[in-house]
Formats: C-alpha cells, sequence, structure tokens
C-alpha cells in the first residue's frame, strides 16, 4: 500500500476534486491571514483531508465528496458555524465522520487489517464502519478538548455535546458504511513498475 501512495497522488489524470484541493490550499493561506489563530492549524488538517483521498485513488464521486465536506468543515471552523448555525456540528458530524470512517475502512483494508467492503456481508461492512466513524469522532473530541484547554477557550466543547457528536459520528459510520461496497470500488490505484 504505502508504495502506491505516491505514484497515485501523482497520477496524470485530472479529476474535479483537484480543484476543490486547490481551493482549500489557498484557503490556508486565505483563512490565515483573515482569521489568524486556530484558522491555520485547522485549514492545514483540512489541506490533509483533501489529499489522502487522491493519494488512495479513489472512485471520483467519493473522493470530491470528501474534499468538499473536508473544506467546508474547516471553513465552518473559522466562521465558527459549528456554534451558530442550528444542529450544523451534528449535520457534519454524520456526514463527513461517515465519509472519514469510510476513507478509514478503505485504508484498513488495504493494511488487510478490516475485510474488504466487496468481499463480506453488508451488515458486517456496516458494523465495522460505525466502529471507524467513533473511532474518527473519539479523536475528533479529544481535538475538540486539546484545542479548547491549551489554544483557544472559544472551542466549544462539553460533556452533551460530546455524546451528542459521538452518537453522529456512529450514524454516520453506519450510514456511509451500508454503501461502502460502492464506494470503494473502482478505485485507481497506481502500481510501481
Amino acid at each position: 500500500m504505502i508504495a502506491t501512495l505516491g505514484p497515485t497522488f501523482l497520477r496524470p489524470r485530472f479529476l474535479v476534486a483537484d480543484v476543490v484541493r486547490a481551493l482549500t490550499l489557498v484557503s490556508v493561506v486565505v483563512a490565515s491571514v483573515g482569521w489568524g489563530g486556530t484558522a491555520f492549524p485547522v485549514m492545514a488538517l483540512a489541506l490533509l483531508g483533501v489529499v489522502v483521498p487522491r493519494m488512495l485513488g479513489l472512485r471520483p464521486a467519493f473522493d470530491v465528496a470528501v474534499c468538499v465536506l473536508v473544506l467546508l468543515a474547516g471553513w465552518s471552523s473559522v466562521l465558527e458555524w459549528y456554534t451558530t448555525v442550528f444542529l450544523w456540528d451534528k449535520f457534519m458530524h454524520v456526514v463527513l465522520t461517515g465519509l472519514l470512517a469510510a476513507v478509514l475502512y478503505v485504508i484498513g483494508a488495504d493494511l488487510r487489517a478490516v475485510p474488504a467492503p466487496h468481499g463480506e456481508r453488508r451488515v458486517v461492512v456496516a458494523v465495522l464502519a460505525l466502529c471507524a466513524g467513533l473511532a474518527v469522532g473519539a479523536v475528533w473530541e479529544m481535538g475538540e478538548w486539546l484545542g479548547h484547554n491549551f489554544v483557544d477557550a472559544k472551542i466549544f466543547v462539553g460533556y452533551d455535546d460530546t455524546i451528542g457528536d459521538l452518537a453522529a459520528d456512529g450514524a454516520g459510520g453506519l450510514l456511509v458504511g451500508l454503501g461502502l461496497p460502492w464506494l470503494a470500488a473502482r478505485r485507481e490505484v497506481v502500481r510501481p513498475g
């Protein structure tokens, strides 16, 4: 798997998601200059989030969905939509974390840590994706806690918020897990010669 990441990322094929990747790169600069503070690390993390799908050679629709939602999540943090737009936080936890759980599942399948999504019963894949969603959510919540305590106290954390977010993360993983055989199909991975 490791040997294919670079060649797959550098494959000459242009993808619609590459436009979103370019916008994310520009967003790192714009958000850092315009909003400062926590904007740079948030948008830098978003940049990582849009690079990984290309490295994995994910199908174009999956790639675009992940990239758009990662960029949207980054700007949602910078613009404080998570605390000002009703239920935006929960929506993003369901949709984005679900897709990130699917990306994590694809990586796990490549490493043979979990069964290939098309080679196992759908319910098994969905339950494993639910677990991946909870894992992604746990890391996200720990990051929020660390950010609140050591970076900026304006980062909202709280028991009810954390439990609700984790429930949304699990739901997103479960829902996306049902579609994982389709999402993980038709990958374009470049094998080194």
